[in-house]
């Protein structure tokens, strides 16, 4: 799940998108899990304001809450300077911070992605 920062919170899309999910706390399949089990969920933010890891916290408990997995490190962001013109779009190359982080997310959520396909959340009848 991506989104820019906005005063400081997920952008309001991004929160929609999270409040439709909310329908997985009642959809479950034949084994009574929720849809979203066994899907795993990284994130990425970037905005002109400070903010990352307050948002992306906020998103991993929302996605959490709806039944996907966080792997370790599912994160990735871009922050520029307070108030600024350049936006993430606009930089000429992704810094390497960025890419190496971005690597690792990709990494960790296909590992995570690639457990579950080989064993499942038990479900009811497990």
């Amino acid at each position: 799940m991506g989104t820019p920062i906005w005063m400081g919170q997920p952008s309001s899309v991004c929160k929609r998108a999270l409040e439709r999910m909310d329908a997985f706390l009642e959809e479950k399949d034949d084994e009574g899990r929720m849809v979203s089990y066994g899907r795993v969920a990284a994130i990425a933010v970037v905005g002109n304001e400070d903010g990352a890891n307050h948002v992306s916290a906020e998103l991993f408990q929302a996605l959490n809450d709806v039944g996907f997995t966080n792997p370790a490190n599912a994160v990735t962001y871009w922050v520029g300077e307070a108030m600024g013109s350049v936006n993430f779009v606009d930089l000429t190359e992704i810094p390497e911070v960025v890419r190496s982080t971005l690597d690792l997310v990709a990494r960790n959520t296909a590992h995570a992605a690639r457990l579950f396909k080989a064993q499942a959340y038990p479900g009811e009848e497990d």
